[in-house]
């Protein structure tokens, strides 16, 4: 890919304190935003985003605060509100509640709990309109969440500088964690770093030239390569200049996913003291006895020093 001039790569030029990075190693953006009013929020896009565990969380104690909730109503209600929660402490006949909740929440109804009177079956029969609204929601977020297309990319963690036919290049290597197909990989790297401007601190940013900016299939690994040439805005610096202008890597990924045919996107970055200059990657997979590839993820990171 041709070095071409950047207009606007979304990340400010503006300096003010001095950055970690742009891209945490996560992938998300280094942003915490604060200010924002209550209508911002949105709840769907919050529990789609989050994490399995913490998913699993929020289900399990919304689950268990509703019928919660429900039980004080029946509990309050007095001992004859629900047919056979009758019990000889207060604490039993409590759970007795509580396992009805249950069994209308999700429209079980084992027989042995009903709710008795007027009052006990009109909360009886909101609760079941609560549990069938709730669990189609679940659903639709369990959908949601599944079938959403990501990718998951193994970056080495350090990015070295070796060397490369007459002179050196910046590289990186990745692999495919998934058993997933990953198609029409492409990479960009966008190269920020602080310089002086009109006797202020600003921030340049440019995209690297790849040696190979594009592979059509991805079941191995995959070194990323940047000749450093004198028109790469990293030549002449070494370790300590590149530290000197606080520079990052930032890495943009976009590949075609055949199993759910759509694009899917990731992003790393690389700061200057994640950087390793004259190594090389130690090969990470191998053809085995049956003649198929073994590829090793916990070795994509793996170099020597030259």
């Amino acid at each position: 890919m041709e070095k071409k001039p950047v207009t606007d790569s979304g990340l400010s030029r503006q300096v003010e304190g001095r950055l970690t990075r742009n891209i945490r190693r996560d992938g998300r953006h280094n942003v915490r935003r604060v200010g924002r009013t209550w209508q911002a929020f949105h709840p769907w896009l919050a529990v789609v985003n989050m994490s399995w565990p913490g998913f699993v969380v929020l289900v399990g104690g919304l689950y268990a605060l509703v019928n919660v909730t429900f039980a004080v109503l029946y509990f309050a209600m007095g001992p004859d509100a629900v047919q056979g929660s009758a019990a000889e402490t207060e604490g039993r006949r409590f759970l007795n509640d509580f396992f009805f909740s249950g069994h209308t929440l999700t429209t079980v109804g084992y027989g042995t709990l009903a709710p008795v009177g007027v009052l006990a079956n009109i909360t009886a029969t909101l609760e079941a309109l609560v549990g069938l609204l709730a669990f189609s929601v679940i659903t639709g977020l369990l959908v949601a969440r599944a079938s959403r297309p990501s990718a998951r990319i193994e970056f080495s963690p350090n990015a070295l500088i070796a060397p490369y036919q007459d002179g050196k290049a910046l590289m990186f290597r990745i692999a495919n964690q998934r058993s997933n197909n990953l198609m029409e990989l492409e990479a960009r790297i966008i190269v920020q770093q602080v310089v002086p401007k009109d006797g202020k601190p600003s921030r340049k940013i440019d995209y690297l030239s790849l040696e190979m900016d594009k592979v059509e299939l991805f079941p191995l690994t995959w070194t990323v390569v940047h000749a450093i040439t004198p028109t790469s805005p990293i030549w002449g610096l070494d370790a300590k200049g590149l530290e000197e202008l606080q520079t990052e890597f930032i890495v943009l990924l976009k590949g075609f996913d055949d199993t759910f045919s759509q694009t899917v996107h990731t992003r790393f970055s690389y700061r200057a003291d994640e950087v390793v200059w004259d190594a090389k990657f130690i090969q990470a997979f191998h053809v085995a006895d049956d003649g198929g590839y073994m590829l090793y993820l916990n070795r994509v990171g793996d170099f020597e020093k030259l």
